[in-house]
């Protein structure tokens, strides 16, 4: 019998390291060619790499929570004669309904493997097989913390839908902490005050370390770059959002938009594009050459959109978005969303962008002066939509309201282009009909 054994490849976008997972199989299992053997967390995404060889599981070579170097030896496997490796295909990142993952460049795709043997003490199943959930939704759910049995589902087969589970996970991360103790059956108590005791022992519990790496390690390294490389400079507005949220409103009741999400971030989203469009250089970027610095202006808009994952802080950005019109970017934004949401996230997709857009709205945030995305000239801000009194021909009305803010690189663009760009975006704001051509 002859032994190979798999070294841990490039997964693309030059990473140098990747983080061991969840092993899918355990010596003495059958593989065959493209069977899926290891699921790995690169600084990006995560990946399950299939088997470029065909026969028994000898020896897992890296265990799960290690990081491992691109080319170190993961696995060997042991087959009658030496497999070859599976022919190259190109990288195919499925739709948020397929369950499979991103697939490897140079392995192809591949089925399941003949066993997938768990260690039961460490891997406790959180969703229960007698609930009716597409695979995504499962996994949605186990990084949520969501027991699948506790939702009840809305789909039309009675199915666990999407929304089901995060509207479960949202609602117990409100209840999560909320206990009201019951009377104690004593009705009073004396309690005696005695002596200062000695200090107690030091309770380890009381402190935990985390190790730092995968996408908060990429993170840091990221932000600490950005924000001691380039000098920032952030800006802020008050904005009467009225008319947003009313052609929000119509945009939901319309049949063209039935069957897709529409939110504030989708106007804010056309706003940006069309300020960037007046204001250039808030989407150029500062680049470092042999021969000097130059500034690179992108005549096209890869827009990034911050997401709060369970993975961390991702920013996938939708391509060419200057092309979009409202439903295809309306439909952009939603598939980024979810697939942020279900960490399918492909490294292709976080790389290239242009400008980025984070939604602090969504979790209450009035305004914030946010770290620039290396690469990148600007970042903004949408803020809480709130109503609050506001003056309207001498009137103090009830008006819907928000706080526009962002941050600029001041080595490539001045304050009055800055001003420019954010009063551009206040402006759409306020009457998205600029946004008419």
């Amino acid at each position: 019998m002859t032994e190979q054994t798999f070294v841990l490849p490039d997964v693309g976008e030059g990473l140098t390291e990747a983080e061991i997972v969840q092993w899918r199989v355990a010596p003495g299992d059958t593989v065959a060619v493209n069977d899926v053997i290891v699921e790995i967390e690169t600084a990006k995404s995560l990946v399950e790499l299939p088997s470029p060889y065909a026969g028994t599981v000898g020896e897992l070579l890296a265990s799960e929570g290690a990081t491992v170097e691109v080319g170190a030896p993961i696995i060997t496997i042991g087959s009658a004669d030496a497999g070859t490796p599976a022919p190259a295909e190109p990288v195919s990142v499925p739709e948020p309904s397929d369950p499979g993952g991103a697939v490897l460049v140079g392995y192809g795709t591949g089925g399941a493997v003949s066993s997938r043997r768990r260690k039961p003490a460490e891997r406790p199943v959180k969703a229960s097989v007698g609930v009716v959930a597409k695979p995504p939704i499962r996994k949605l759910a186990r990084d949520l913390g969501v027991e699948l049995s506790a939702v009840t589902p809305s789909g039309p087969a009675g199915e666990v839908t999407r929304d089901d589970v995060v509207k479960h996970a949202e609602q117990a991360s409100v209840f999560r902490n909320i206990e009201t103790p019951a009377w104690g059956e004593v009705r009073e108590e004396t309690i005696t005050v005695a002596a200062p005791a000695a200090p107690a022992p030091v309770d380890d519990s009381r402190e935990e370390s985390i190790p730092v790496r995968g996408v908060r390690k990429a993170t840091a390294n990221a932000m600490t770059s950005s924000a001691y490389s380039a000098p920032h400079v952030s800006v802020w507005v008050d904005v009467d959002a009225s008319r947003t949220m009313e052609l929000v409103k119509r945009l939901k009741a319309s049949p063209d938009f039935a069957d897709v999400k529409i939110s504030p971030l989708l106007i804010m989203a056309r706003a940006v594009i069309w300020a960037l469009r007046r204001t250039p250089m808030i989407n150029a970027a500062w680049v470092d050459t042999e021969d000097g610095a130059q500034i690179s202006v992108r005549h096209y808009v890869n827009l990034g959109i911050a997401a709060a994952t369970p993975r961390g802080l991702l920013v996938p950005n939708i391509k060419d978005a200057q092309a979009m019109k409202t439903r295809e970017l309306a439909k952009a934004l939603e598939h980024l969303t979810l697939t942020a949401r279900e960490g399918k996230t492909s490294p292709a997709d976080q790389t290239g962008g242009t400008f980025t857009i984070t939604n602090i709205g969504v979790f209450g945030v009035d305004a914030g002066t946010p770290i620039i995305n290396p690469g990148e000239a600007g970042i903004i801000a949408l803020g809480a939509i709130r109503q609050k009194p506001w003056v309207v021909d001498g009137e103090v009305r009830p008006r819907w309201v928000t706080t526009v803010s962002g941050s600029f690189d001041h080595r490539v663009v001045d304050g009055d282009g800055i001003s420019r760009f954010i009063a551009d975006v206040a402006s759409v704001l306020e009457e998205p009909a600029l946004l008419l051509d």
